[in-house]
């Protein structure tokens, strides 16, 4: 067959399936066709193709960045206090001094140094939180997804008093006996946080104990346990990542709001939200002091966010697909 013939009929077959070319690779060699991508390959052409989430991508990892190079990147010592240098302004205000690139505290601490170490902080206790929540509700999902029953009922009624119980007023109340610290609200939010995992995996569960792999194997004498750990999980990476994405932002929220109100990280720890209720008393006068941990809170927020629709309007394409 000529080149030419070889041209036609791949076009007439193109057409004939609707635009849907199946090659093999001997074809692909004779005429000249790239390979197809790779499952890799395909993801990074997806992320790229969703602006936002890209643009997601972007705002977290150069905070990520920042905040592993912080101790090599701050140009000065977070918790270093001068009196004598307090409250100097931001480079772009006239009184402002590149040596403080963002200007100081109360207390003449560095505030670019502190924001840094501060995204530390908010990191840490997002995911921290995240994954204790995610160990928590992923349990209990699939357990009560895959036996049903009385197992599902018991889950079903932690469920409704955990969706019972204000999280923002719980976590204040147990902050407030116990104390805060790092380790308190990443264990408070934790145990507060794993209804919408526990929702997703059991509702998910409960779909695929019906699918032919699973009875597959049953038949080969798998036990409960490794059905559910081998089989069952692989199957909610997806749903639950998109889940992780906005508990992750919701934890940096909550850790924010306890700090500031004196519950959350405890000073001179460097905290955005402590950082914000330090300066409210100098709101009027120096407005910068609480606008800039506000709006890097706020980014930083809405990176995560953008991230976490990204994955699930691209599991919901490969879902269709």
């Amino acid at each position: 067959m000529k080149a030419s013939e070889k041209t036609s009929a791949l076009w007439l077959g193109f057409f004939s399936r609707g635009g849907a070319v199946t090659v093999t690779q001997t074809e692909a060699g004779q005429t000249g066709l790239l390979p197809q991508p790779g499952p890799w390959q395909r993801a990074v052409r997806r992320i790229l193709g969703h602006h936002s989430m890209t643009l997601g991508v972007v705002i977290l990892g150069i905070v990520v960045v920042l905040a592993l190079l912080a101790p090599w990147i701050s140009p000065h010592d977070p918790y270093a206090q001068d009196v004598s240098r307090r409250l100097i302004p931001p480079v772009w205000y006239e009184k402002g001094s590149w040596e403080h690139i963002l200007g100081t505290d109360k207390l003449g601490r560095d505030y670019l140094s502190r924001l840094l170490f501060g995204a530390r902080v908010s990191l840490l206790i997002g995911l921290a939180a995240a994954a204790l929540a995610g160990v928590i509700g992923i349990t209990l999902g699939v357990v009560a997804g895959y036996f049903g029953g009385r197992v599902d009922a018991i889950v079903s009624y932690l469920l409704t008093v955990r969706l019972s119980m204000p999280v923002i007023l719980v976590a204040l109340a147990m902050a407030s006996l116990v104390g805060g610290s790092v380790n308190v609200v990443i264990l408070l939010l934790g145990l507060l946080l794993w209804d919408r995992f526990l929702i997703v995996s059991r509702s998910v569960t409960r779909q695929l104990r019906e699918e032919e792999f699973v009875a597959a194997a049953k038949t080969l004498g798998a036990s409960s346990a490794f059905i559910m750990v081998r089989e069952i999980l692989p199957n909610l990476v997806g749903p639950l990542t998109v889940v992780a994405t906005l508990e992750i932002a919701h934890a940096i929220l909550l850790e924010a709001t306890l700090s500031f109100l004196g519950l959350g990280v405890q000073p001179p720890m460097p905290s955005w939200g402590l950082m914000v209720a330090e300066g409210k008393a100098y709101m009027f006068f120096q407005p910068w002091v609480i606008l800039i941990p506000g709006i890097v809170l706020a980014v930083v927020v809405l990176g995560i966010n953008l991230v976490g629709d990204g994955l699930r309007d691209i599991t919901a394409v490969d879902g269709r697909n």
